[in-house]
């Protein structure tokens, strides 16, 4: 078994849980590589788990079968199209209940990190638990008891989810809160 390819945009994708240990053949390359892709693929072929992280960081994926990991309305106007490009052809995506969201800062996309729980954020990043309620506040115009209620709701697994980020550049928090 070979070290996984680097993604600069999703730096874990086992942790995150959108690669995931598997003895299956790539469907691209045809090897057994001891990993699959287990998130979202864009494609006219069905490709659900059939992928292998090399196949999307070379980008052969998306040059044999014109998959694509992450809906390029996820972005930003201001996102760099070869920003877009490289996470959208060659980086995996994150499972969401509806569709993603991939924030921006700095001039450049930011880095996916996991999706989490409430608790799971204040023992893996608890400085960013005050981020994380400007966010709700400012950015969702949930304020009071409600922002709370929902904060203290996040879950990895169920609704509403929260997706952390963080900026490649200056390292702040981003967020990315979904409801069913």
């Amino acid at each position: 078994m070979s070290s996984l390819p680097s993604f600069a945009y999703h730096p874990d994708p086992v942790a995150s849980g959108s690669v995931v240990e598997s003895q299956d053949t790539c469907h691209c390359c045809g090897q057994q590589r001891g990993y699959l892709y287990s998130g979202p693929v864009y494609s006219e072929t069905d490709l659900d788990d059939a992928l292998c992280p090399w196949c999307i960081a070379s980008g052969e994926a998306h040059r044999r079968f014109q998959a694509t990991f992450v809906d390029e309305e996820a972005f930003a106007e201001d996102v760099p199209p070869a920003v877009i490009d490289e996470i959208a052809q060659r980086t995996p995506g994150y499972c969401a209940w509806n569709s993603e969201a991939w924030p921006h800062c700095c001039s450049d996309a930011t880095a996916f990190l996991s999706p989490l729980s409430i608790g799971e954020l204040r023992t893996t990043a608890p400085q960013a638990e005050g981020q994380l309620m400007g966010y709700i506040v400012h950015e969702m115009g949930i304020s009071g008891g409600a922002a709370r209620r929902l904060m203290e709701a996040l879950s990895r697994d169920g609704a509403p989810t929260l997706y952390l980020f963080r900026c490649r550049h200056c390292a702040q928090y981003h967020f990315h809160i979904e409801m069913l």
